[in-house]
């Protein structure tokens, strides 16, 4: 264990908590975009919707996402908090560079990213922990394919299955369905990401011998975490919102609902085996989908290259953030 000072072990959390914060306000437009965009809700009325549904995974949602931050990603036992330092540092860095571009690109690949090249700067490549980071690597990969798989199938078998309805009801069906898919993208959203904070806390705790009992993620960090995240929806995240509401493909309820669907079907289906996924790559993919079912000329290719881009250099560049900040800690 790392003995630590109580008021720099406060600090962290804090810095974690205002990671927690910054990833609701970058991944604002993960949640609420297909409904402003669509105008089913007013942005206020939308921001304050999606944040009710982040905090409410805290009865809805398991902890396994936070256990496997917490101890799957880099071996507990390695981590300091020199470590967390520099992984939360090498996070925001990238969360606050893209949001200021517009881009929606990962908080959670940014805070595995820094997290890893923290790690490994301390400890080497025997710190990377094993099968969960493999499966959190491939999600990279797969979570937007299976968004967009997903949100293909839907638009077409909706469109099959309300092929007998005027148009004007079956548009009146799909903004309530559209409503309800958004609340639950926004649960789902809240109880993948929220958590990957707690996992930072609870290893910091736990690295400290602030942690009795063995590796878990304590009451208030949950509660706190989420409420963090919810906040952080609060403010808002316009830029992006605008490039996944209207940049990527244009949206209509049916669709909306279709989009914010297939991303909920995935991130649910993530958290539940304890994958850090990225809700980013997965509603993006998702909303992809929905154009490419209609026709591929639908969707904003230019657009769309330029978001994937971001995800490829995400991890990297955080990595490397991550471990100049640790590097940086061990001159004082």
């Amino acid at each position: 264990m790392h003995e630590l000072a109580m008021p720099l072990l406060i600090g962290l959390v804090i810095m974690a908590l205002a990671f927690d914060f910054l990833n609701g306000l970058h991944d604002a437009a993960n949640s609420i975009a297909t409904v402003v965009s669509t105008r089913l809700l007013s942005p206020v009325a939308a921001v304050v919707f999606a944040a009710v549904g982040n905090f409410a995974a805290y009865w809805l949602v398991g902890l396994h996402v936070a256990e496997t931050i917490g101890k799957g990603i880099i071996d507990p036992d390695t981590v300091t908090p020199a470590v967390v330092f520099g992984a939360l540092v090498g996070a925001m860095f990238w969360n606050i560079v893209t949001w200021i571009k517009g881009i929606p690109s990962s908080s959670s690949h940014a805070l595995i990213g820094g997290l890893l090249g923290a790690g490994i700067a301390h400890g080497g490549t025997e710190a990377v922990g094993g099968p969960k980071t493999i499966e959190t690597f491939l999600a990279i990969f797969m979570s937007p394919l299976l968004g967009m798989a997903i949100a293909m199938a839907l638009v077409l078998l909706t469109s099959w299955i309300f092929r007998a309805f005027q148009p004007r009801k079956a548009e009146s069906v799909f903004k309530v369905m559209h409503l309800f898919s958004s609340a639950a993208y926004s649960v789902s959203h809240g109880g993948n990401d929220a958590q990957k904070t707690m996992g930072i806390i609870s290893v910091l705790l736990y690295s400290t011998g602030h942690l009795s009992g063995g590796f878990h993620v304590p009451g208030w960090v949950v509660l706190s975490c989420y409420g963090a995240i919810a906040l952080g929806t609060l403010s808002g995240g316009w830029k992006i919102i605008k490039t996944m509401g209207t940049g990527i493909t244009k949206l209509n309820h049916h669709t909306g609902f279709c989009a914010s669907t297939a991303g909920s079907i995935v991130v649910f289906g993530a958290s539940s085996v304890g994958i850090p996924i990225s809700t980013t790559h997965a509603i993006t993919g998702s909303v992809i989908g929905t154009g490419v079912a209609r026709r591929a000329s639908a969707v904003r290719w230019g657009v769309a290259a330029n978001v994937v881009a971001a995800w490829f250099i995400t991890i990297p560049m955080s990595g490397l953030v991550g471990a100049g900040f640790y590097m940086l800690t061990k001159l004082f």
